[in-house]
């Protein structure tokens, strides 16, 4: 099975709990598999909303390709996730009961397919996120002070 990352939500890892990931395909266009094969995508301010018994991707942008004129798609159209009932059903109930969110974390082309990967997350509050950095900031320390010695 052949995966190429095109884009990761670092910004997710830094704002949330990741508490369960998803793998989910994504409904595209012509022109916006195209654009995103090139690269040309950012995740950083989308989200995951369910509606109607569907996963929405929203606020993902897609960049216009420029061979395809004025064929193009919408840039920041939502797009359809697709996943199974079950997923669905989870995720929707832990959204409305639990307060939870649904958040990308990176989009990767899978045997040639687009997909996504979905999380849902919890929330950090300003002091998980002061906590996080300090410990990575003494992880960083501790690695240099043995690096000198050696």
């Amino acid at each position: 099975m052949a995966e190429k990352t095109i884009t990761v939500n670092r910004k997710a890892y830094h704002d949330y709990h990741i508490l369960k990931s998803y793998e989910a395909g994504i409904q595209l266009t012509g022109t916006e598999i195209k654009s995103l094969r090139d690269g040309r995508i950012s995740i950083r301010e989308a989200y995951v909303r369910p509606e109607e018994g569907e996963m929405w991707l929203v606020g993902a942008h897609i960049a216009h390709y420029p061979p395809a004129g004025r064929w193009n798609h919408e840039p920041t159209r939502k797009r359809r996730l697709l996943l199974h009932a079950k997923e669905i059903r989870e995720l929707t109930e832990a959204v409305r009961a639990q307060g939870m969110t649904i958040v990308p974390l990176r989009v990767y082309l899978k045997n040639g397919l687009a997909k996504v990967e979905i999380a849902l997350a919890r929330g950090k509050r300003k002091y998980d996120k002061r906590e996080a950095l300090a410990r990575r900031e003494a992880e960083r320390r501790m690695r240099q002070a043995t690096m000198r010695r050696a």
